[in-house]
Formats: C-alpha cells, sequence, structure tokens
C-alpha cells in the first residue's frame, strides 16, 4: 500500500535525454512514464515538474551571451516541451494527464489555477506543471516546490543521478557519505547543492519534507511512493 496519497515528483530535463548529449531520448521518456503511471494506478496522486535542461544545454552555446532574463524564459519554454513530450507517454499507458503552464499558451496546454490543478489530481488525473513559475531567476527546484506547497502534496520527491544527499560529492571524493536523514538547516548551513537553497529554505519554513533518490534505479519511483528507505529525507 502507498505510504502517501499526494507526491510532487520533480525529474530532470537531463534524464529524459537518457545517453544523448541533449534532446528527448523516446524510449527513457516511456520507461519513466511506465514508471510513473504504475505509481498512479496505485491510488497515489501524482503532480510532477519536468526541469528543461535536455533541451536547454543545446541552444546554451548562444544563450551565454544573452540577457539572464530571456534565458531564463527560454528554459522555461523547453519545460513545456517536455510536459508535452511525458504527457503523450502517460496517455499512451492509459493515464489522463494534463499540462498546466505558468506562462499561457492555451492551443498548447491549460494556465496553472491552484484549484483546477487539485480537482484534476482528486480525479485520478497527472498533472505537469511546466514553465517554472513564470519568473526569471528561479529553478524548477523552487518551482516544484511552490506548486508541491500549493497542491497539499505530502513530500516533494526530487530524483537525481545520484542515490542521496552526501557530505561531499561523490564523483569526486571516495570517501563521500550519504545520509539516511538530514536537517534543512544542515543541508543549507553545509552548502551540500543537493537542491536550490531558496527551494529547501521554502521547505523548511513550510514543514514539507524531501526525498531525494537515484532515478537511474529501475523500480525506485515506486518504491519511494511506498515509503521505502531509499535515498535521503530531508526534513
Amino acid at each position: 500500500m502507498a505510504k502517501f496519497e499526494r507526491i510532487l515528483l520533480k525529474i530532470s530535463g537531463e534524464a529524459l535525454a537518457g545517453d544523448l548529449s541533449f534532446g528527448l531520448d523516446p524510449e527513457r521518456v516511456k520507461a519513466l512514464a511506465t514508471e510513473v503511471a504504475e505509481v498512479a494506478a496505485t491510488g497515489v496522486q501524482v503532480g510532477l515538474v519536468l526541469g528543461g535542461g535536455n533541451i536547454f544545454r543545446g541552444v546554451k552555446a548562444a544563450a551565454n551571451n544573452m540577457d539572464r532574463v530571456t534565458g531564463d524564459h527560454m528554459g522555461m519554454l523547453a519545460t513545456v516541451i517536455n510536459a508535452l513530450a511525458f504527457q503523450d507517454a502517460l496517455e499512451q499507458l492509459g493515464l489522463p494527464t494534463r499540462v498546466m503552464t505558468a506562462i499561457e499558451m492555451h492551443q498548447v496546454a491549460e494556465p496553472y489555477i491552484r484549484r483546477r490543478a487539485i480537482r484534476h489530481l482528486e480525479k485520478g488525473r497527472a498533472v505537469i506543471f511546466a514553465a517554472g513559475t513564470s519568473n526569471p531567476y528561479f529553478s524548477t527546484d523552487t518551482a516544484a516546490t511552490l506548486r508541491g506547497l500549493e497542491i497539499k502534496a505530502e513530500i516533494i520527491a526530487k530524483a537525481t543521478s545520484v542515490d542521496g544527499v552526501y557530505d561531499k560529492d561523490p564523483k569526486k571524493h571516495a570517501d563521500a557519505v550519504r545520509y539516511l536523514e538530514i536537517g534543512y538547516t544542515e543541508v543549507l548551513s553545509k552548502a551540500l547543492g543537493v537542491m536550490d537553497a531558496s527551494a529547501v529554505a521554502m521547505c523548511r519554513d513550510n514543514k514539507m519534507p524531501i526525498m531525494v533518490f537515484d532515478l537511474k534505479v529501475h523500480g525506485n519511483i515506486m518504491r519511494m511512493a511506498m515509503g521505502e528507505a531509499i535515498g535521503t529525507v530531508i526534513r
């Protein structure tokens, strides 16, 4: 039986690229969508925020010479492309899905309205929140936290390329130690960098737990939803 009734799952754009340097890997998208659909089939209400790095990396060289606000808006639009691709993959699996964007584009997706989003979830639809918060200078981590709080999710689940929060970068230090549980303040004071500081602080101020886990391990999304002790819990 699932531990959570409603979750907010954050998936990086890079995860959708698979082994590609940028863009969308259809097989990877399908595999992730299958895991999400299996979780939804247990009755868990699933909200998602997808990053845009897999697409934005492809234009990063050009964006380096651009105004920061322009670059951030390009990143927001990249998340919409990913959201539409993921919506298609979920609906091919039989899971009704709605894309809601913070930047209005009525021909493409619904505008984000909190009460409507909650209603979609209550009806068993997955909801993908796209275009960040519509504001520059805010990451998709912050957008995920904001949407998670707004829809009253029970946990923010951040799926990453590592299996939790470490005391130092495990890719650079062989002796790095993984935490099973850690406090918000310690994450911030040690600048552990697993999530944007603004997102961690927002979760701390609203007592929203964060679970950081490895997306590369098949079945981890389900394990997270079941409340298994995978990754690191920040609370």
